[in-house]
């Protein structure tokens, strides 16, 4: 019997790596938040600047709503979004760990988000709250965060890529 040296191609180990670290950060995160946390009541982390202030949305980024439609709807999206994560993720070349790593992040986001939507009619747990006195960013959780990050870092990487095709004209085929 010869004994096989195949390992995962660096895409792969990238962005299930990445997609497991925000969805079970994400949810562990959330859990902690919601027994330890009083709702709508801010703790402050970092002075004024950084707060944990437990919240539920039944909206979107920036409470943007569906209205009564929003959880099925938003989990729709959610499922689609990451439908077509997964795919641009088979057609990313395996050595390209950092384009995989960007896409883990934002699927991984999004299954942390869904699985709220899904588990709860109240909404996404949100509860990292930045911002001063007089102005404060909106609230939300890991899985917002490496929605995020994930975005730009694969604006970033599509953007510097050297190619004769257009950034992203791979996905639309």
């Amino acid at each position: 019997m010869i004994a096989s040296s195949a390992r995962p191609a660096a895409k792969t180990i990238a962005f299930w790596s990445a997609l497991a670290i925000v969805a079970c950060g994400d949810f562990v995160t959330k859990r902690i938040a919601e027994a330890t946390l009083a709702l709508q009541v801010p703790h402050p982390v970092v002075g004024d600047w950084v707060r944990f202030t437990l919240l539920y949305n039944t909206g979107a980024a920036l409470n943007i709503s569906l209205g009564e439609f929003s959880r099925v709807g938003l989990s729709a999206v959610a499922l689609a979004m990451m439908a077509v994560l997964y795919r641009m993720y088979r057609q990313t070349a395996a050595h390209d760990a950092w384009h995989a790593v960007a896409l883990g992040l934002i699927a991984g986001g999004a299954l942390g988000n869904l699985v709220d939507r899904i588990r709860s009619a109240r909404g996404v747990v949100d509860f990292i709250d930045v911002g001063s006195t007089g102005w404060r960013f909106y609230t939300f959780n890991v899985a917002d965060a490496g929605v995020t990050i994930g975005a730009v870092l694969l604006a970033a990487h599509i953007l510097r890529r050297p190619s004769a095709d257009p950034p992203g004209s791979r996905y639309l085929s």
